[in-house]
């Protein structure tokens, strides 16, 4: 059993990726971190937030990799079915008055269509 983390390169990210370790600390169970594409630039950012979090919780951490064959939302849930995930976390982002009669379609579509739980976390409000 594991919890999965769809990590970009975003507060939102960042925000979802912490809240994932801790959730992964307190159900004592190891963390995926589904991100960027191999190669590209924010690899690099990617492998900097997972290594400081793995330093200070302790929490076994393994970075997958988007293949580009498909999107970002079919990805985690296959990557959700294959770890045996216990809870998928996401971060999204904060939404004009328009934006709020949808949410964003990766989302979406991992809200709907996962088989385990879901949570759903935004960074902080600016101060």
């Amino acid at each position: 059993m594991s919890v999965v983390v769809g990590w970009i390169s975003s507060d939102a990210g960042r925000t979802a990726l912490q809240h994932a370790v801790q959730e992964a600390g307190r159900r004592s169970t190891d963390l995926v971190v589904l991100g960027t594409r191999p190669g590209s630039a924010e690899e690099a950012e990617l492998r900097a937030d997972v290594e400081l979090l793995r330093a200070s919780s302790g929490v076994e951490v393994s970075i997958r990799h988007l293949t580009g064959d498909r999107d970002a939302a079919e990805e985690l849930i296959d990557v959700s079915f294959e770890e045996e995930t216990e809870v998928i976390v996401l971060g999204i982002r904060r939404r004009s008055p328009v934006g709020k009669l949808l949410l964003g379609s990766t989302s979406q579509r991992v809200l709907l269509e996962a088989q385990c739980p879901v949570t759903a976390v935004k960074p902080p409000l600016p101060a």
